[in-house]
C-alpha cells in the first residue's frame, strides 16, 4: 500500500508538489495498479513465458534508411545553452 506521505516524498524528491486532492487521486490510481500487478503475478506458469517486444504479429516489416540533413556543429548547438560543459549541457539536477 502506497500512502499520501510516501507520494508526497517522492513528488519532493523530483521537485514538483500538488495539491491534497491530487495525492488522494494518485493514490487511488497506485493502488488499481498494485491489485492489477497482483494479478498478473498469479498467473500460472508465468515467468516461463517471453516478454513480448510488440503486441502484434510482425510480416514483410521494413524500416527506411536512416540519413542525416541539414547538420550543424557542435558548436552552433551548444551557442544558445547557458552552461556548457566538455562540450555538453550542463543542466541542474532534478532527482536525487
Amino acid at each position: 500500500m502506497i500512502t499520501k506521505e510516501q507520494l508526497k516524498k517522492y513528488a519532493n524528491n523530483l521537485m514538483f508538489d500538488m495539491e491534497d486532492s491530487e495525492y488522494e487521486t494518485l493514490s487511488k490510481e497506485f493502488q488499481t495498479l498494485l491489485k492489477q500487478m497482483d494479478l498478473i503475478g498469479n498467473i500460472k506458469d508465468i515467468e516461463s513465458l517471453e516478454p513480448m517486444t510488440f503486441p502484434f504479429e510482425k510480416e514483410n516489416v521494413t524500416l527506411r534508411e536512416d540519413g542525416t540533413v541539414n547538420n550543424i556543429s557542435i558548436e552552433d548547438a551548444l551557442s544558445n545553452c547557458d552552461s556548457v560543459k566538455n562540450r555538453e549541457i550542463k543542466v541542474p539536477k532534478v532527482v536525487d
